[in-house]
């Protein structure tokens, strides 16, 4: 490259000296027909030293990336030579997005790497023309800013330089994406760079995602031998179908490695301290960190705000997928996940991640409470006016209770909670320890920071809130932790602020050094290739199959209202009972008719379903009234032959019962019960589509139930699954046979789905419905499709059988069950009939009268 290279020493001149001289040697260079390119590096003293060389007219861009070349090659580089050029694009480049966080993190990444060897063209593109684009961009670009220990010289400098690099594209259609690879080209080409990579950071709806990713992959991928990554912002899908259409959509253009989902929530330096933390002070946490040590985990998110502005958003995603599915859920995985041998290995940490995620049992409807500030629904009939008479159910506010199955963590509640206009706005993750310590000492007399009776706790706090910072705080009653030195700083010990009720001075407190924003964070993490800080397609879909079926069981679920702010006082206050959680006061209602009758004002009635006794009631009272008749029953059998034999079906509907169960009645005669299933999906008695599962999660884990009287169908024999040579519908009679009495269960409870079908026995069925067979083999329509079952002969031989109907969605099949006789080909459901017991149907209104 040829040309004349003169040096301007401006360490002693003014600002508009500085400014002077090089305009003056610009247009100097422009009368003689040359381009100036200018670079400043810093001397000895701090004086900056600027470099003019006067080199042949060239494209506009070219001279910019040739400025940055010398601009990197006069600052020390730890990498030697050129490690290559990386063209990052910005799709979106004038939206909130970018406007907010993401140029300033690109600005950031170039400050970080200015000197690590690589030189960057950055490429803003929206579908805006050319001029209006343009001038958008760089409104932004000019008040992008420095961080506060940056020299004012220095970030003068770099920005100048990173204007310069920029520039604005329009992208709509297969042509103009081959225009910027062109330009791309042309200027590795003209200029000898070595290509390293390119950056292409989708800040776009997800429903431009496959057109942008088809002209990506047609026509501006990078050269071979160079690296590509796409990152992608949520909401990758609404539900598990949506995020596996979009992710197979992704996949037929681009590899799983070349893809970086964000969740900005792993870029906030307290979550993504968590792992380091763990593994920095695992002499401390190895034997406490487990359920017999730990009492419950938090993770939060409250803002003060709401939704105003965003509902057409709001409407489609709620707070569970705006929040909880995403940033919570991961932040939970970081404190549970099984701790890697090597924490810096991006592969063994989304391993773990995903084994975490998968031993989460799955969610139920009564694993959530969930509620919606009073203003939100005037607020969509504002903003969405083909919403207007409609009334809205979206929650605002969600909290949810997760456990799981693993040896570590069995037991121990896992509290998920975020909601909009709340009284306050902080985030935190905190890991509340069992306290099993008794202290005679009166609380004024002895050391409160180190007293063992004081709460024992780590809290990884996100930020705002009291603190208004990123910290760790840990309680003095636990150790002191190991902290890293460059990175984090202890606080003093401050008694004026309080956390969770304690003073700032019962913890050790560390806060940043260098406080960061997330998508800096981030975007350095993309530039280093750290797959560890992003959602794998695995990852994302196990997550979506953990919490669709929370969201669809909830999605006609009215929520509690809330007046918003400190307003809410108790109202959103739930606790834990039973696996489930509950508001802890009742919700408050208005009584719009004085004269009439309330819900909770009408009677249970008795009549006839079927020639057989009917008790028909709202769901909880109906419920209640189920739980107590079968407390009766139990005791009657005992009292009558010293044991008490209920086989119980699966599903959605007892769950309800099983906890009211658990919860309330404890005189129910649990030591001389024995526990048979009616039915079970063909599936391993761990996995979560189990009813055994579900039952154990909601009843046996309460009671006391002797082991060796629950009995699993054996549905899992010789590592297969319902395999009819192995012989686990015989096993099954055969224990039956042997423990119950001619076969005769004291109680069978049922229920009936939207077909007629009733335990696993299934409309047209080939086995269960006649025969002598009396557990057996079926097919199901729906998944999984294998199943055994009691046979309809056996069930008929019951003592009593109640047959549980709950919700509006089954008032087709109770209206139909109510016209026709017995058909149990067409509607299983209609051929129970005990010949010498009873049958009594429990209806709740809804399905009664629709």
């Amino acid at each position: 490259m040829k040309g004349t290279a003169c040096l301007i020493c401006a360490a002693h001149l003014s600002t508009d000296q500085r400014h002077q001289t090089q305009e003056e040697q610009e247009l100097r260079w422009e009368r003689l027909g040359r381009r100036r390119i200018s670079s400043c590096f810093w001397g000895l003293q701090g004086s900056c030293v600027t470099v003019f060389l006067a080199l042949p007219p060239l494209p506009k861009m070219l001279g910019r990336v040739l400025c940055t070349v010398l601009f990197v090659g006069a600052l020390p580089s730890p990498a030697g030579a050129s490690q290559g050029h990386i063209s990052v694009i910005l799709l979106g480049a004038t939206g909130d997005l970018a406007k907010k966080y993401l140029w300033q993190g690109l600005f950031q990444l170039y400050m970080d790497q200015v000197s690590s060897g690589h030189s960057f063209t950055f490429h803003g593109a929206a579908l805006a023309a050319l001029e209006p684009g343009q001038r958008l961009m760089f409104d932004v670009l000019k008040k992008l800013s420095c961080p506060p220990d940056e020299p004012p010289n220095r970030c003068a400098v770099l920005k100048d330089q990173f204007l310069k690099l920029s520039q604005y594209h329009q992208l709509k259609t297969a042509e103009d994406y081959t225009a910027l690879n062109r330009e791309i080209e042309t200027l590795l080409s003209q200029e000898g760079l070595q290509e390293a990579g390119r950056i292409f950071y989708f800040s776009v709806p997800p429903f431009a995602y496959t057109d942008i990713a088809g002209h990506i992959n047609g026509s501006c991928r990078p050269r071979a031998g160079a690296w590509l990554r796409v990152v992608l912002e949520k909401p990758f899908g609404h539900d598990l179908p949506s995020a596996q259409q979009l992710a197979a959509q992704l996949a037929g253009f681009f590899r799983e490695e070349e893809m970086y989902r964000v969740d900005h929530y792993l870029g906030k330096q307290a979550v993504a301290h968590i792992l380091p933390f763990r593994d920095q002070n695992r002499q401390f946490l190895d034997p406490i960190w487990n359920r017999h040590h730990v009492e419950r985990v938090e993770v939060v998110l409250k803002e003060t705000v709401d939704a105003k502005g965003r509902t057409s958003f709001y409407e489609q995603y709620g707070v569970i997928r705006d929040v909880l599915q995403n940033h919570l859920t991961e932040a939970l995985l970081f404190l549970i996940m099984e701790l890697p041998a090597n924490v810096s290995s991006a592969q063994e940490v989304v391993q773990h991640k995903l084994q975490a995620l998968q031993a989460l049992w799955g969610l139920q409807r009564s694993s959530a409470v969930l509620g919606q500030y009073q203003a939100y629904d005037s607020q969509v009939q504002e903003e969405l006016p083909e919403a207007r008479g409609h009334v809205s159910t979206t929650p605002t506010f969600a909290g949810v209770l997760i456990h799981s199955r693993s040896l570590r963590w069995e037991g121990v509640p896992f509290l998920l909670t975020s909601g909009k206009a709340l009284d306050e706005r902080v985030g935190y993750a905190r890991v509340l320890f069992r306290n099993r310590a008794y202290c005679p000492q009166s609380g004024t007399l002895r050391d409160a920071g180190h007293s063992q009776c004081k709460p024992k706790q780590i809290i990884f706090y996100f930020g705002h809130g009291a603190l208004n910072t990123p910290a760790v705080l840990v309680s003095r009653n636990l150790f002191q932790p190991a902290m890293p030195k460059d990175s984090w700083k202890e606080g003093g010990a401050r008694s004026d602020l309080h956390i969770f009720g304690q003073p700032l001075s019962d913890f050790y407190m560390y806060s940043p050094v260098k406080e960061r924003d997330a998508y800096s964070v981030l975007i350095s993490h993309i530039y280093h290739g750290r797959k560890d800080f992003f959602i794998t397609t695995e990852s994302l879909l196990a997550s979506w199959a953990f919490w669709t079926p929370l969201l669809d069981s909830t999605s006609r679920q009215p929520p509690r209202l809330y007046p918003g702010g400190v307003e809410n006082q108790q109202l959103l206050d739930f606790e834990m009972v039973a696996g489930a959680v509950e508001f802890s006061l009742a919700e408050p209602a208005e009584l719009l008719h004085p004269s009439g009758q309330m819900p909770n004002e009408f009677r249970a009635i008795q009549s006839q379903f079927r020639q057989s006794p009917l008790v028909s009631a709202w769901a909880e009272e109906l419920i209640a009234r189920l739980a107590s008749d079968m407390e009766e029953a139990a005791v009657q059998s005992v009292a009558r032959s010293g044991q008490f034999h209920l086989a119980l079906s699966g599903g959605s509907s007892p769950v309800g019962l099983f906890q009211r169960l658990a919860r309330h009645h404890h005189g129910f005669p649990w030591q001389h019960s024995h526990v048979w299933l009616a039915d079970e999906r063909c599936v391993p008695l761990t996995d979560s589509e189990s009813n055994f599962q579900g039952l154990h999660r909601h009843l046996l884990q309460h009671v006391r139930v002797p082991y060796l009287n629950i009995h699993p169908m054996p549905v899992h024999l010789n590592r297969r699954l319902c395999v009819e040579e192995d012989g686990g519908a015989e096993l099954y009679a055969q224990d039956i046979a042997a423990l119950v009495a001619n076969a005769s269960f004291d109680l069978v409870l049922l229920g009936v789905g939207t077909d007629g079908h009733t335990a696993s026995l299934f409309p047209r069925s080939e086995h269960g419905l006649e025969g002598a067979p009396t557990v057996v083999l079926t097919e199901s329509p729906f998944k999984p499709h294998q199943r055994m079952s009691l046979s309809l002969p056996l069930i008929n031989r019951a003592r009593q059988v109640f047959v549980l109907v709950l919700g509006r969605g089954k008032h087709d099949i109770t209206t139909l069950l109510s016209r026709v006789g017995r058909e149990p080909h067409k509607w299983p459901i209609s051929g129970v009939s005990p010949s010498s017991g009873q049958l009594v149907w429990y209806v709740d209104y809804e399905a009664l009268l629709g």
